[in-house]
């Protein structure tokens, strides 16, 4: 009990990192320049509460039930041995364990003229074939640049042939299925199937499995673009709820609960499904084992419903609003450094971007610090956010900023080490929270409304803009170290050929 406790502990320190900058930021602006009513900022306040509350829980319950599934699923390949089967059972996992991703959930609500469930099982699909794409990788050992620079090409070929309005979607949905529920699920398998092979190389293969696994959604709603027609469609924001009292304050959110409570069921029963099946004919687990994995998808449940009801009753439509009253103020391009801010600290305060730093500073020997890859990353998402803002304020095409970008990452893996290539697209799920979804595209929603753009177009594409922030971020630092490397070298031999060239009594003296 006291273990479940402090880690319930950190967990809840860990969430409240991630909302608390934003509620400080919205209360800064609300005292200073952008007036909002009581019943307003309360509600914000109480989904914020929510939101904490369910972070705690839903990242609590992924370490014990979702992490462990991806082991014991990974452990299972690696002895059955079969390619087939890899095949099978990879696929199956990518859709399942997508269609319960939380910033899926929340870019789905935002989404309008296609159903929740059609788009989220689209971007599970993607996720399905792509994740099967990157064990076959691994297995065969091809080179993870080669099948990068080919998906993205497919990619802009796509956003050729596909209506305006999607583009922004398709890439966004890249960059919310990478997350908390995905994200670990995927490492664990990566690492379990990395086992198969036994040459020295099968380590650093085990990265990369989640850059794939970006691309294949951007792809599955490109296609779903061909299909729905959406163009002249704006969306629509939920209401602010400017409760009168407490009482029709909690009443609003009692009223969504039991929508919320249905979804999250609705999604992970398949997972739920898929181990009570593997738990009979394959693993038989103790009990032990099955108590605790049972507790944290209980865990994962509750907190993914408690999350939902926040974001949607309380935080996102504040977000909307303030959005909305800063670029129909008297100083419209404020909304740029408010975004580029919030950026800032909301990347700061993501765990897995800690963990991320840590493990990229003990893979170069400290030659890149966690600090300055904190920072590094920190800057630019400052920037994304500051760029995805004045999209919404001008209506600058999105392919115009993401395809440089993404040019640009694929070229400087040419010069990077293919361990750099592998993190830094792997990383790009990893700045793009929750909080990004929640809060920065109601906020860009909102000022494209006040502005007069067009929703689909110019409002989508903040979560695609700070995915792809760290692709080029951690390969400059990559070829910074790498250039690092090469001097610390050349000066060890420079000394080594010096002292080659002493007498005895020389190197004695010294």
């Amino acid at each position: 009990m006291r273990r479940l406790l402090v880690n319930m502990r950190e967990k809840a320190d860990e969430a409240m990192a991630s909302v608390l900058p934003i509620v400080a930021i919205v209360w800064v602006l609300c005292a200073l320049a952008v007036p909002m009513s009581t019943g307003v900022l309360l509600t914000f306040l109480t989904g914020s509460g929510l939101l904490v509350a369910g972070m705690m829980l839903f990242t609590m319950g992924a370490e014990m039930s979702i992490s462990p599934m991806g082991g014991y699923v990974g452990s299972f390949l690696t002895r059955s041995r079969s390619v087939p089967l890899i095949i099978g059972v990879a696929f199956f996992l990518g859709l399942i364990i997508t269609i319960s991703e939380p910033d899926l959930q929340v870019l789905a609500g935002l989404v309008p003229g296609i159903p929740n469930m059609t788009l989220i099982v689209a971007v599970g699909l993607g996720v399905g074939i792509f994740l099967v794409l990157a064990l076959l990788r691994m297995l065969f050992k091809i080179r993870l640049q080669i099948l990068l620079m080919v998906s993205y090409a497919l990619v802009i070929c796509f956003a050729f042939m596909v209506p305006r309005s999607f583009l922004a979607i398709a890439f966004d949905s890249g960059g919310v299925t990478t997350g908390p529920m995905t994200v670990p699920f995927i490492m664990s398998l990566g690492v379990g199937v990395a086992a198969l092979r036994s040459d020295k190389g099968a380590a650093d293969d085990s990265f990369g499995l989640i850059s794939l696994c970006s691309v294949g959604p951007v792809m599955a709603v490109m296609v779903l673009g061909m299909i729905f027609t959406t163009e002249e469609t704006q969306a629509v924001v939920d209401k602010v709820v400017d409760a009168g009292d407490t009482v029709e304050m909690f009443g609003e959110f009692l009223k969504g609960l039991p929508e919320y409570i249905r979804e999250i069921a609705v999604a992970l029963l398949p997972l739920l499904g898929f181990m009570v099946i593997f738990q009979l004919f394959v693993l038989r687990l103790s009990f032990k084992k099955l108590k605790r994995i049972g507790m944290g998808l209980i865990y994962t449940y509750v907190g993914l419903v408690l999350f939902l009801t926040g974001a949607n009753v309380g935080f996102m439509p504040a977000g909307n609003l303030l959005g909305h009253k800063l670029a129909a103020g008297a100083y419209p391009y404020m909304l740029i450094p408010v975004g580029a801010i919030m950026g800032y600290f909301i990347v700061k305060a993501e765990p897995a971007v800690y963990v991320l730093n840590k493990q990229v500073e003990e893979m170069t020997d400290g030659n890149i610090s966690a600090k300055a890859m904190g920072t590094a990353l920190s800057i630019g998402v400052a920037a994304s956010i500051g760029i995805s803002m004045l999209r919404v304020l001008t209506g600058i095409p999105i392919l115009a900023v993401l395809v440089p970008g993404y040019l640009l990452a694929l070229f400087a893996s040419i010069f990077v080490p293919p361990m750099y290539t592998a993190i830094a697209f792997d990383s790009g799920g990893v700045a793009s929270g929750p909080m990004t979804a929640a809060f920065l595209v109601p906020l860009a929603q909102g000022a494209c409304q006040a502005s007069g753009g067009n929703m689909m177009t110019d409002a989508f594409g903040v979560v695609a803009m700070v995915a792809m922030t760290p692709l080029i971020t951690i390969q400059v630092m990559g070829i910074l170290a790498e250039l690092k490397r090469k001097k610390k070298t050349k000066i060890l031999r420079e000394l080594a050929l010096e002292y080659s060239q002493m007498d005895d009594d020389a190197i004695i003296l010294l």
